[in-house]
């Protein structure tokens, strides 16, 4: 049965009435408690962190589609109210969701998906008081929003869990509105870290086998201690329905992204200025790295904070900042939370040789996902050379047929072996750059360098190439391991 992603809407709603305790956070015990023992009971937890938790519901006001609206005094003026129609054709839009207040003040932390497009926002607290909310900020790369409540007494809120800390078997509690049922709490352990599932850039979900429905987006994953350790948003499930896979943002992104929301009206990222590359086992044999973490830079955006440093294409990016790049994914992550103006160190290999560059990080404007093309492989009798590929110089109609840019020199591939260990890795229109770190401008070049390859240690043949694109191009990595060659 087919895996359908889930979008969720979260409703809480609790009955414990609101005390003198609101002053303070409802996320701190008398003791810290171990996160990994099976406690005696929850309700004592769930009772004291219900009144922090709110029931998000939304308007949104939608023009006519075509559906009919009967004028007044007409026999079927009964059914405008049957359609949601208002008297000028319009028809209202309701949503319901969850959030939980993070400070006295009133502000609220929820889901993007959950208040998007809304013309309207109300929180409904435990006890049954509704307050119209305001929009501090929303990210959509990140799926947070902040909402703002005013009250003249504070509100009782809860804090953020290090969720840096939490480990595989951890206890956790989730408080939503499951299908409608309001206050209903589930409980389950922390499953896996860490988890991409495909949402965008910056995925880094926390996954929970707590029963997480249609219904808890939006709403909080306590720890035992009562403090949030994630942000419930979406689920895998063929039925629609929880089967033990949810996911939550990790508390300390969204406590970031909700600070900038507050400070900036916006979320705010570093800005690297570089596009990379996944490293596999062969790509890292052939640079000398003990493993195949680290990323490598394809292309270095003009004018951008890596143009500035001394950061070259080719080079293979080990940690960022002090932190350990782990893939694309990782280096967008670190670099996403990295303070922007920060002067930061990266550590890299270049040239077989282990060094640090500096440089100061930037801010992200737009971080549009970039599309590659389906590789075009063909056959041909002249590709009877270690790699499999008929090359040719590169002349001036194939640079306006590929739109190959002025400052790139290299050998055209025409076409690649089946047979050949390129197969899968090279297409047609790419132009080979550079042969294990050697230049290669025609030909010649580049069977030279295969050549030195085959008579070498036996290591994979590192590949730097040009691939052009719908967006210009841009410049690839890869590992040809030429004993394959069948």
């Amino acid at each position: 049965m087919r895996l359908v992603l889930t979008a969720l809407v979260t409703i809480t709603l609790g009955f414990a009435p609101l005390t003198a305790q609101a002053q303070q956070s409802l996320s701190r015990p008398g003791e810290v408690i171990d996160q990994k023992e099976l406690p005696g009971g929850f309700s004592a937890l769930s009772s004291r962190l219900m009144p922090a938790v709110v029931n998000i519901t939304t308007q949104q006001t939608i023009a006519p589609q075509g559906l009919p609206q009967f004028p007044d005094g007409d026999p079927l003026e009964q059914f405008n109210e049957f359609f949601g129609r208002d008297p000028e054709g319009f028809s209202q839009q309701g949503s319901l969701g969850s959030g939980f207040v993070i400070s006295p003040d009133g502000l609220i932390v929820t889901n993007n998906h959950v208040i998007e497009g809304a013309d309207e926002i109300n929180a409904v607290f435990a006890d049954g008081r509704t307050l119209r909310a305001t929009l501090v900020g929303t990210d959509a790369a990140t799926d947070v929003a902040v909402l703002k409540v005013e009250q003249d007494d504070p509100l009782p809120f809860v804090e953020f869990a290090d969720s840096d800390q939490a480990e595989v078997g951890d206890w956790v509690m989730a408080i939503g509105n499951p299908f409608g049922f309001g206050g209903s709490v589930s409980v389950g352990i922390v499953s896996a870290r860490n988890r991409d599932i495909q949402s965008g850039n910056y995925d880094d979900y926390i996954q929970t086998d707590a029963a997480i429905n249609r219904g808890n987006s939006g709403g909080p994953l306590f720890n035992l201690n009562g403090e949030v350790l994630g942000v419930n948003t979406a689920i895998i499930s063929p039925t629609g329905g929880s089967v033990g896979l949810g996911f939550s943002i990790p508390a300390n992104l969204v406590d970031q992204i909700s600070g900038q929301l507050i400070e900036f009206g916006t979320a705010r990222r570093g800005w690297f200025g570089v596009n990379v590359q996944a490293v596999d086992g062969d790509i890292a044999q052939a640079y000398g790295a003990d493993n195949d973490e680290g990323v490598l830079i394809t292309r270095i955006e003009q004018d951008g904070p890596a143009s500035k440093a001394d950061f070259e294409v080719g080079d293979l990016l080990l940690q960022f900042d002090g932190k350990p790049i782990e893939g694309v994914r990782g280096l967008s992550r670190v670099v996403a939370e990295t303070e922007i103006g920060k002067d930061v160190s990266v550590d890299l290999i270049r040239d077989g040789r282990r060094r640090t560059v500096s440089l100061v990080l930037g801010e992200l404007e737009s971080d549009a996902p970039e599309e590659d093309d389906a590789p075009v492989i063909t056959e041909s009798s002249l590709t009877d050379n270690p790699m499999g590929l008929d090359l040719t110089e590169l002349s001036e109609s194939d640079r306006r047929r590929y739109v190959v840019p002025s400052d790139v020199d290299g050998v055209l591939v025409r076409s690649v072996s089946p047979r050949g260990p390129s197969f899968g890795k090279l297409q047609k229109g790419d132009v080979i750059i550079e042969l294990g770190f050697e230049a290669v401008d025609t030909p010649t070049d580049a069977l030279i360098e295969m050549d030195n390859a085959v008579r070498g240690t036996g290591a994979p043949l590192l590949v730097r190439i040009w691939r052009p694109g719908d967006r210009g191009g841009s410049a690839m990595f890869f590992s040809i391991d030429l004993s394959e060659r069948s």
